[in-house]
């Protein structure tokens, strides 16, 4: 490889990006907290669509009935201005969409406020919400505590029933922490008390890390009667879940034939891994253009996650109008996987993840860093130039070794600032118990820090 192809794939990969600036890379993967910056506002009620023109796919709540559009609309990542959110809500509810996924902890605090905001325009009988109990920090485990932060829900969602409730991100800390947060301070029963009383319609949990909380939860189903269970799942976790994390994680497909078994219907969160199946290797690509030349990589994930029947909504967090235009119109109607669309995913999940990628999903959890390193923002840099064949580097012996290093370099400067870059990590830990999916994060950034370190002659 010469000079000229290095720098045109440092521009393409840039392209391909969508990047301009130091900043642009940043501002994608923090857009989680970073979004919700404009006042909220009341706005005059959108025009209502008939519903003869609706194409999408529902599937029918096991309990009650209702029925629940099979995209379901992720509020975690959304544009900064509340009139674009509610223009993409508006879009939304027009064309079939009436499940809306948020929590009090996205978009740095403010995200129920501004769902709340877009969805009361709306009859509440147009829309299922669903939010969570996200007391994650210990400070926020008594019964006290807890109980404030449900109560704030309803205010900043404006109604008087949740639909879809969730104890938010299970299994992180295994089983001392659930007891702490939901079964020693009496939490879980409140809340199935509450669901009793009709406040919460369905009761259910989302789940990620030690899989003996999900299967404790699981094994007491005729105690607790989980409504619905929230878990990654997509091609790749399906059996690739636990690749590069602890022993303790189980591939989707173990969760997803748990929940069968039980009837528990299946919502699913990161159906295309934080979008790295929408953004997948040239000849990834190219294999799924050979089958169907109209479809993109991330309609793939969504078709494939789809097209089990134990799902009840698929969640994506659509903050541009061209993801949502797309995402609809793969589920308007749906056209399922056939088997031999399956075995060619289940061949590339095995590909890929032979890839030396990181398993980030840009959920921006862990942020913010304590010492300022954009960790999303990094870990997407490098998955980046892995599937732009940036990277691997080879032996530092090789004859290009040192052109290679240097168009990673150059690429890095420009896509991260300084002072946001992984040199910047000390190592300090704190974190690592936010992680959902467990990644040893202070290790992966040693290992961008050796990628730029110049090898002495």
């Amino acid at each position: 490889m010469n000079t000229n192809d290095l720098d045109l794939s440092r521009r393409s990969f840039l392209r391909r990006l969508g990047l301009g600036s130091a900043s642009a890379l940043s501002l994608m993967a923090l857009g989680p907290l970073q979004a919700l910056a404009a006042p909220l506002r009341d706005d005059d009620t959108p025009p209502v669509s008939s519903d003869t023109d609706i194409k999408m796919t529902y599937r029918r709540q096991n309990g009650s009935g209702e029925n629940i559009s099979l995209l379901g609309f992720g509020m975690m990542r959304l544009p900064r201005e509340q009139a674009e959110v509610d223009r993409l809500v508006d879009y939304a509810i027009a064309h079939g969409v009436n499940y809306f996924d948020t929590a009090p902890m996205y978009g740095g605090g403010r995200n129920e406020a501004v769902t709340g905001a877009t969805l009361s325009r709306y009859p509440r009988e147009k829309y299922y919400v669903a939010t969570k109990m996200s007391n994650m920090n210990p400070s926020q485990w008594s019964l006290e505590k807890s109980k404030e932060m449900y109560e704030n829900s309803f205010r900043r969602l404006r109604v008087d029933y949740i639909d879809y409730y969730l104890l938010h991100s299970v299994g992180g800390g295994g089983m001392d922490t659930l007891r702490g947060r939901f079964l020693d301070n009496g939490l879980l029963d409140f809340l199935l008390s509450e669901r009793e009383s009709g406040r919460i319609r369905h009761l259910g949990f989302s789940y990620h890390g030690d899989v003996a909380v999900f299967d404790y939860l699981l094994d007491h189903h005729d105690k607790y009667h989980w409504d619905f269970v929230q878990i990654q799942m997509n091609y790749v976790d399906w059996r690739h879940a636990g690749r590069g994390r602890r022993r303790s994680d189980a591939d989707a497909e173990y969760l997803y034939g748990r929940l069968e078994k039980l009837g528990i219907q299946a919502v699913v969160m990161e159906p295309i891994r934080g979008g790295a199946l929408a953004n997948v290797a040239d000849e990834v690509r190219q294999q799924l253009h050979d089958v169907r030349p109209d479809d993109s990589p991330a309609t793939w994930g969504f078709r494939w996650v789809a097209s089990y029947p134990n799902i009840l909504t698929t969640l994506s967090g659509m903050n541009r109008m061209e993801h949502l235009t797309e995402n609809v119109a793969t589920f308007s109607p749906l056209q399922p996987c056939s088997d031999a669309e399956k075995q060619l995913l289940a061949r590339i999940a095995d590909q890929m993840a032979g890839f030396p990628t990181i398993g980030c999903t840009t959920c921006a959890y862990c942020m913010p860093c304590p010492y300022g390193v954009d960790i999303p923002g990094n870990f997407a840099f490098y998955n980046n130039a892995v599937n732009t064949k940036l990277l691997p580097l080879p032996e530092p012996t090789a004859a290009d070794y040192a052109e290679r290093q240097d168009a990673f370099i150059s690429a890095y400067r420009e896509a991260i600032a300084a002072e946001k870059r992984a040199t910047t990590c000390t190592d300090c830990g704190q974190c690592l118990s936010k992680c959902p999916q467990q990644i040893r994060i202070p290790n992966q950034m040693s290992r961008i820090v050796e990628l730029t370190r110049k090898r002495r002659k």
